[in-house]
């Protein structure tokens, strides 16, 4: 019963904002996520905190501005996602535009793949969509959502235009497949990683388990490595989805030092992104959770 309310909550809530004109939809959106952000005291403890850890001279209306921002964010991006059926191409370039798009093309005509460094900043879920509208489909690993009805309409929304989704549990085959049919893969990578799967590398100078898999599938396949986010631009009143050239792999023939090496390099781009747009990446992830073994946890229990 209850997976079935959340379904239909799930999809009243998509469905009816996919109703609404675009501007109402993303007004809803931002409502339901600060409502929701309200609600969850741990959220909000760990917004603060990750803020005092990454900018430690700012000040509390500092803080409080980001996170209301950050909400605001996160909000237009759910708006935007109820409105997928209605983006094409002949109105994408109203909603998002690309910049450095040759970075990408030129990555691409290379014939081995592409991995599209990523994370969850501005609106990660329009950023992968908006680029297959725009002629340019990838794969993208994500974690499945728990509740089965509702992670087959989330997917089904992100797969309209041409986008496939990887379960990120049971990605390898799929992964070197597509690399080695020149396809390209977006991988979130700014996420907290358990010891198992993380290598510790600086993040705003604080160690962070980060995947050590991005750095190992672009070692053994020698996929380009390309940064790719989108933000929003005040000026232009639009999403700018921007591709940076592709990160210069450090080869020493040391795979375990390499990884490090090369992660913390990925991670250096996503940290340069935050410091450039930090209302735009999503400060309620506890990014220091894991610690190296003995190390006192950082989030209070």
């Amino acid at each position: 019963m209850r997976q079935t309310l959340e379904y239909l909550a799930a999809w009243l809530v998509i469905k009816g904002m996919g109703l609404l004109p675009r501007p109402v939809a993303r007004a809803v959106g931002v409502a339901l996520v600060r409502v929701a952000y309200f609600f969850r005291p741990s959220l909000r403890r760990a917004a603060d905190l990750n803020l005092r850890i990454a900018f430690p001279d700012w000040t509390e209306a500092q803080r409080r501005a980001t996170i209301r921002k950050m909400l605001r964010n996160i909000g237009w991006m759910a708006g935007d996602f109820s409105q997928f059926p209605k983006f094409k191409r002949e109105n994408i370039e109203r909603v998002i535009a690309l910049d450095g798009h040759q970075n990408y093309l030129d990555a691409l005509h290379r014939g081995k793949g592409v991995l599209i460094l990523t994370g969850h900043m501005g609106p990660w879920e329009l950023s992968s969509f908006a680029h297959a509208v725009y002629g340019y489909s990838c794969f993208f690993l994500a974690r499945p959502i728990q509740n089965q009805r509702v992670d087959a309409l989330v997917n089904q929304y992100r797969c309209l235009s041409g986008c496939g989704v990887i379960d990120k549990n049971d990605s390898a085959r799929t992964v070197l497949r597509t690399l080695h049919a020149g396809g390209a893969i977006g991988i979130l990578a700014d996420q907290n990683t358990s010891l198992e799967e993380g290598v510790f590398v600086p993040f705003f100078g604080i160690p962070a388990s980060s995947t050590a898999g991005l750095a190992r599938i672009a070692l053994r396949t020698d996929a380009a490595v390309v940064p790719g986010y989108a933000f929003w631009d005040e000026a232009a009143q639009k999403y700018i989805l921007r591709f940076e050239p592709a990160v210069e792999l450090e080869r020493t023939g040391d795979e375990t030092a390499d990884v490090r090496t090369n992660t913390a390099k990925f991670m250096k781009v996503v940290e340069n992104f935050v410091r450039a747009h930090p209302d735009q990446w999503i400060w309620v992830h506890k990014r220091w959770k894991t610690r190296p073994p003995g190390e006192k946890p950082i989030y209070p229990s």
